[in-house]
């Protein structure tokens, strides 16, 4: 049976969280509430490598040796989990938009005034990737969008509307 067989699964999966490593947590922390509206639901909190569950669980998943790292927990109006990590050895690549690499290279929040979230977003040291909004549907539909970056060179995008009514009018027109 195919990936794409609908029958595979009798319904989507609902997205949980995601993870995005900062160089300072504190900073994150307050963009993404004061900016973005997040609640913060679990205070920075430091995890070590040692032998408790945590400590185990993320050395099957980091692998022996990340001594140390920084974690906050936040949720979004619609309850996904945002996990913010800062680690100990954290690098800052110079510019973080290698779309043409595998792996997620941003991700999307919805707000109906773009303009005014994109402003704040740059008030706050994050920057625009694009000039101003664009339309998807010029002179037919209100739909929006534009990318920024947050003040720690992570990609976002703001939409206007819901992914579904972006996408709904079907394949990309002139």
């Amino acid at each position: 049976m195919s990936m794409l067989t609908p029958q595979s699964s009798p319904y989507p999966r609902t997205f949980s969280h995601i993870g995005i490593s900062v160089p300072d947590l504190e900073a994150a922390v307050k963009f993404y509430t004061q900016v973005l509206g997040w609640y913060l639901i679990m205070e920075p909190t430091e995890v070590i490598e040692d032998d408790s569950a945590i400590g185990e669980m993320c050395t099957d998943v980091f692998g022996a040796g990340w001594e140390r790292f920084r974690i906050a927990h936040l949720s979004t109006g619609d309850r996904i989990g945002v996990e913010l990590f800062e680690f100990k050895n954290q690098e800052n690549p110079e510019d973080n938009f290698e779309y043409w690499k595998t792996g997620i290279f941003h991700f999307c929040v919805q707000d109906p005034n773009v303009e005014e979230l994109a402003e704040k977003i740059v008030a706050a040291g994050g920057k625009k990737r694009m000039k101003a909004p664009r339309y998807y549907y010029p002179g037919e539909k209100p739909y929006r969008m534009i990318y920024m970056e947050d003040p720690f060179g992570n990609i976002l995008e703001i939409y206007s509307h819901s992914y579904e009514l972006h996408y709904s009018s079907g394949a990309y027109n002139d």
